[in-house]
């Protein structure tokens, strides 16, 4: 495991670093969280800035070498724990200026075709991140056609979603799908050849696969609302999505709990209760990656970064965010 860190380090891509640093003004000082540490880009440039200390989380086993190494260099201002962001609180004691979540799938997991995360691998199917129950291998294996189908159609956004889940428990009544070739072999022949996209005909139900195994919905939308709880007032969340349901999250949340929040209906009376307002004003502003970063990282090129910033409010639970995505959380609390 070890002997393949440092050279996937080094293919590690930080996305929209530089305006991370903009946004985040590390110049002042303060206590930042990287709550997806990965390969380490956004807290090694945060430590560039003498007053700066940063507590980093990952669930992902394979990044504790990168981490040590910064804790060598940068004893008395680096930590580093392997959780899952959600369980923020367990780590952070004091209020934070500034935490920082890419969603992405790092580098260091999708180019180690071990872990099945990549549809041009031949190996196993796991697409684990670490901390985590269930591999991909097993949902497929295990769960009936009724709720493969949902978990692809919702979680992957993949309209072919029926199809696709029948042959999967067509071909598994012959033999048990274990490896990634497999997998992507029946989803091939399940959909028509679309000559018009380039995007590759597995890639909705691998991130459907994904999302499902390491709960990333439930773990999104715990891990802001406890973010949220632990910023201090005028401190800064910034969060960097890749696909349209982490982005209709973020911006839900930013949107709906801030001071210039828009009501529900037109026909509904004002919303006066200012305590409820999470953060300041929000712009509801997309910040994209440059072309210049895409011509030299092309994974950037699907990234939205949004950010907010805390009110002086107490934290109120918003529970209107956990009722608008329902669905996501029920479909993840699936047993399998």
């Amino acid at each position: 495991m070890s002997s393949q860190t440092p050279s996937l380090e080094f293919s590690h891509f930080p996305v929209m670093l530089s305006e991370i640093i903009r946004i985040s003004n590390p110049k002042k000082g303060g206590l930042f969280v990287d709550c997806t540490f990965g390969g380490g880009g956004y807290s090694k440039a945060l430590l560039q800035f003498p007053n700066t200390k940063i507590i980093a989380i990952d669930r992902d086993s394979y990044v504790i070498s990168i981490a040590n190494g910064l804790k060598k260099k940068f004893k008395n201002r680096f930590q580093f724990f392997q959780l899952k962001f959600s369980q923020i609180e367990s780590v952070l004691k004091e209020n934070a200026d500034t935490i920082i979540l890419d969603l992405g799938l790092s580098s260091i997991q999708l180019n180690n075709l071990n872990r099945g995360f990549s549809f041009k691998s031949k190996k196993n199917l796991d697409m684990t991140m670490g901390l985590t129950e269930k591999s991909a291998q097993d949902v497929i294996n295990n769960l009936p056609e009724s709720q493969l189908m949902l978990i692809i159609k919702i979680l992957g956004e993949e309209k072919d979603a029926k199809k696709i889940a029948r042959n999967i428990v067509k071909a598994r009544l012959k033999k048990k799908i274990t490896k990634v070739d497999e997998l992507v072999n029946i989803i091939e022949k399940s959909k028509i050849k679309n000559f018009s996209t380039k995007i590759n005909a597995s890639t909705k139900t691998f991130q459907a696969l994904r999302i499902f195994v390491n709960k990333e919905t439930t773990e999104l939308i715990n891990g802001i609302i406890k973010a949220s709880k632990l910023l201090r007032p005028g401190g800064k969340i910034l969060v960097v999505s890749f696909h349209s349901i982490e982005d209709k999250i973020i911006k839900y949340f930013f949107k709906n709990f801030s001071k210039n929040r828009s009501k529900p209906s037109r026909y509904l009376p004002e919303i006066k209760n200012d305590n409820f307002s999470l953060f300041e004003e929000y712009s509801n502003k997309v910040i994209k990656p440059s072309k210049s970063e895409i011509k030299r990282n092309n994974p950037s090129r699907s990234a939205k970064l949004r950010y907010a910033i805390r009110s002086n409010k107490k934290f109120i639970y918003p529970s209107d965010l956990v009722k608008k995505f329902k669905k996501y959380l029920e479909i993840e609390a699936i047993n399998v």
